[in-house]
């Protein structure tokens, strides 16, 4: 049986790492004609060292570079399609046509952006004949019109997003942020949405009467999840499951990719349950998320949908800087670290990072020496009075204090006293 192949968001190499264990294949955008243009994405230059990396750990790489592309842009454009065939890339993913021209000139795979907004099965055929290898639907399908482009399909995949952001316009395609910013720069067809649908608004006639709308976030989608309905869409016969998140948290990349595996594995193993899907949701609850909606999938959207008082994280965890990774013993598997912001309980759930490398370590704290003496909870590191502890770290962190040690806890907020 062909397993859905699960599609993994990365803004840079850690997220990449974060999700290597769950997804099958992970997609990036490098500096330029991407449609995340505010996140850190891939160097061109560390392109072959990225898709090496995910060669070597049994991923697919999709390169992003759709955008719209203007005339002074086509040889640059060229040039980093060129570079994505020459680094072995597995297909990028495009929207204009000078994209897909390009793509086949060079003969890479190229996956049909969501942007192109294909809903229906005669679009669909179309970009089958150009020799699209894959189509990522538009957002805004039923799961019965998804069946519907399938079934008409011969050779070509199809895509549809499982999780994430979901944009209250036509995905990607909505002109507002470029109006009220006055520049195509801040355009979201360029990537660079300002993403005013977040924000309070107020609706008033001319006589100054507010209507209901009166400075709540009416645009402000709720974060697409579809868990629940995983069985589903895999009856479906949808060919892969994409996660939005290319501005995300590595964390966050490698629990809600970790999550969805689970929740693909129990329905090939036949475990799939009401139950388990409830505590996968929990599960999702923890990371970033705006609240959730199963999007158009099952229903006409509405206000239901729409996350009226915040625009951003409704998770009560936080990540939380503990200290700095001093030395790193390999034999003994053995961290030195400085506590300069709280202390360290046997069992916490730890990440270690540095803004300028490319580690990504997620543990549980485990065998925590204070003094040489194991403890389980480590005296309270400031500033002012630094705490010194061993910690064994399985993998490998840089010392120095390049790399920082964080907390994913909501301790802060259950246990006043908790005092990070």
């Amino acid at each position: 049986m062909n397993k859905v192949e699960l599609l993994a968001p990365a803004k840079n190499l850690k997220a990449i790492k974060a999700a290597s264990k769950y997804a099958d294949s992970v997609y990036f955008g490098i500096k330029k004609f991407n449609m995340r243009m505010r996140s850190v994405n891939i160097a061109l230059e560390n392109l072959n060292k990225t898709v090496n990396f995910c060669h070597k750990n049994d991923l697919k790489a999709y390169l992003t570079t759709n955008i719209l592309v203007y005339d002074n842009e086509l040889n640059l454009m060229r040039k980093i399609i060129e570079e994505s065939k020459n680094s072995g890339i597995d297909g990028v993913i495009v929207h204009d046509l000078a994209a897909i021209e390009t793509a086949k000139e060079f003969n890479i795979p190229f996956h049909i952006s969501t942007q192109c907004n294909v809903s229906n099965s005669l679009s669909a055929r179309f970009y089958e004949k150009l020799g699209a290898e894959r189509i990522i639907l538009a957002r805004e399908l039923s799961l019965e019109k998804i069946k519907e482009i399938k079934r008409n399909l011969t050779k070509t995949e199809i895509e549809t997003f499982i999780h994430g952001a979901m944009c209250t316009s036509v995905s990607g395609r909505c002109y507002f942020s470029q109006d009220i910013c006055g520049t195509e720069e801040k355009s979201a067809n360029r990537g660079n949405c300002e993403q005013p649908c977040r924000r309070r608004w107020w609706v008033k006639e001319e006589s100054g009467t507010e209507y209901i709308y009166d400075g709540v976030r009416f645009m402000n989608s709720r974060d697409l999840c579809t868990i629940a309905s995983i069985p589903e869409f895999i009856n479906a016969k949808i060919d892969a499951f994409k996660i939005e998140g290319r501005m995300r948290h590595p964390h966050y990349v490698e629990i809600v990719t970790k999550t969805y595996r689970e929740a693909i594995e129990a329905y090939y193993e036949g475990t799939f349950t009401k139950k388990r899907a409830g505590r996968w949701v929990s599960e999702l609850k923890k990371v970033y998320n705006r609240g959730f909606t199963p999007g158009f999938y099952f229903k006409r959207v509405t206000e239901e949908d729409h996350q009226h008082k915040s625009p951003t994280n409704l998770s009560h965890y936080r990540y939380i800087s503990l200290g700095d990774i001093l030395e790193y013993d390999s034999k003994e598997k053995t961290a030195k670290i400085v506590l300069t912001n709280g202390y360290l309980m046997e069992g916490d759930d730890i990440i270690i990072m540095g803004k300028k490398t490319d580690t990504y370590i997620h543990e549980k704290a485990k065998n925590i020496r204070y003094k040489g003496k194991l403890v389980n909870k480590s005296p309270r590191g400031t500033k002012e009075k630094k705490i010194l502890i061993d910690l064994e770290i399985k993998n490998i962190p840089i010392g120095n204090g390049v790399d920082k040690i964080y907390v994913f806890t909501d301790k802060t907020y259950a246990k006043k006293k908790y005092s990070l």
